[in-house]
């Protein structure tokens, strides 16, 4: 993505605002263009900033100044070209972004730290024990790649397990009950306080509320002659109304 900045100051602010109000029409239809916004400045009303993001330089100098919809949205703004007073395309260098939950808790390694510890203890549990008798030695490491997808890191588990399918596969006809859903929920933010994983309230919280929806599903989906979609994407879990913990 690039960003293109373009600097007004024209004498009928009120005119420019209509041909800009006419030219967004072509300009947000090109493909080229992925936001806009005209901004008017209020300590000096005449002057004006147009931003807008291009898929690329190339992509606005080539492609949309090649178009059709380029020439609808000139005919419109040529009146005002002469009170152009800068006209350049920036890389965005820093920018403010709100962590995803897998950022804050520490990456891969701490999803993977957490259910290598998670499923020791669960094959030493009475209650869970029968379901994971026959387990594949990488499972920790496969629901570390599911978890890690789900607090926003990368699609791992989509692009090498198969996404939702196969994890709702691994949960059709287990028939789980409600107490071992409880024991593994138990045992998981056992596993969270053992390896460190973050305690703020705030990751706490999102990281509670996936981990009970998730399972909550999983006794569902588990249940005889339950039928749940058999395609959908892997959940994507955010902070939700709490805002990120800031020491």
């Amino acid at each position: 993505m690039i960003v293109e900045y373009v600097r007004y100051r024209v004498p009928d602010p009120e005119g420019f605002e209509a041909a800009y109000r006419r030219a967004a029409v072509p300009l947000g239809a090109a493909p080229e263009c992925l936001d806009f916004e005209l901004s008017r400045c209020v300590d000096e009303p005449e002057c004006f900033i147009l931003r807008i993001e291009w898929t690329s330089a190339r992509g606005h100098l080539e492609g949309f100044r090649n178009s059709e919809r380029f020439r609808e949205f000139f005919a419109e703004i040529r009146p005002y070209v002469a009170d152009i007073e800068e006209m350049r395309h920036y890389e965005q260098v820093i920018t403010k972004t709100e962590p995803t939950l897998y950022d804050w808790a520490g990456g891969s390694e701490a999803f993977e730290r957490l259910t290598e510890v998670f499923y020791g203890n669960v094959i030493k549990d009475d209650l869970l024990a029968p379901i994971f008798a026959h387990m594949d030695a990488e499972h920790p490491r496969f629901v570390a790649m599911w978890l890690s997808e789900v607090f926003g890191g990368p699609d791992r588990y989509t692009r090498e397990r198969g996404g939702y399918p196969h994890m709702l596969a691994q949960h059709l006809g287990k028939h789980i009950k409600e107490a071992q859903r409880r024991r593994w929920v138990s045992l998981l933010m056992d596993a969270a306080d053992e390896v460190g994983l973050p305690g703020d309230p705030e990751f706490r919280a999102a990281f509670a509320s996936y981990i009970e929806w998730g399972t909550r599903l999983a006794v569902e989906n588990s249940a005889p002659g339950a039928t749940p979609p058999a395609k959908a994407p892997v959940p994507r879990w955010g902070w939700g109304v709490a805002p990120p913990y800031t020491p």
